[in-house]
C-alpha cells in the first residue's frame, strides 16, 4: 500500500502542471524511501534552467519540512546543476515555490511555510518559466560579449544584437 496517496497525487498534479508550462519533468517515485540517497520529488527543466523540487501539500497551516530533507535537496541541486525549490500547495490554492533560504527556520532546525507567506511571497509556475526565459537572455548577452572579447564580433555588431 502506498505510503502517502494524497502526497503522491499532489506530486503527479505538479508534474502535469510543470509539463503544461513547457518544462520537461520527471517525478522520483518514492523519493527518499527507495534509496539511501535523498532525492528531490520532482526534477524539471527547459534546456535553460533546471529545478530540483521538494513538494509538500497540506490541508492545514503551516507546512513543515525536516532540516535534513532541505539540506539534502540543496546538496542534490548543487551537484545536479539545478535550482533548489520547495514547492508547497495548500488545499484550494495553487503551487508556490521558494528557495530554501527564503523559508523560516524553527528553533529545532526545521523549515516552516505558512499559507499567508506562500500566497504573499511564493513564486508561481509562471514565475519559474519567466525566470528561465530571463536567464536565457542573460546567457545570450554573455555569449555576445564573449564573442566580442574573442574577436568574433565587432563592438558595433554586438551592440546591434543586444
Amino acid at each position: 500500500m502506498p505510503g502517502n496517496p494524497k502526497g503522491d497525487r499532489r506530486e503527479r498534479e505538479l508534474v502535469n502542471r510543470l509539463d503544461a508550462a513547457g518544462f520537461a519533468v520527471m517525478r522520483a517515485p518514492a523519493s527518499g524511501s527507495s534509496t539511501d540517497r535523498e532525492l528531490p520529488d520532482v526534477l524539471a527543466g527547459d534546456g535553460r534552467t533546471f529545478y530540483a523540487v521538494e513538494a509538500k501539500s497540506s490541508s492545514g497551516d503551516p507546512i513543515y519540512l525536516r532540516g535534513e530533507e532541505v539540506e539534502a535537496l540543496v546538496y542534490f541541486a548543487r551537484n545536479f546543476g539545478a535550482n533548489p525549490k520547495i514547492g508547497v500547495r495548500f488545499d484550494r490554492e495553487d503551487w508556490y515555490f521558494f528557495h530554501p533560504d527564503e523559508l523560516h527556520v524553527t528553533d529545532g532546525g526545521n523549515y516552516r511555510v505558512k499559507r499567508e507567506f506562500a500566497l504573499d511571497s511564493g513564486e508561481t509556475i509562471d514565475d519559474l518559466k519567466v525566470a528561465s526565459e530571463e536567464s536565457e537572455s542573460d546567457r545570450s548577452a554573455a555569449e555576445v560579449l564573449n564573442a566580442v572579447e574573442q574577436g568574433v564580433l565587432s563592438a558595433d555588431e554586438a551592440a546591434e544584437m543586444l
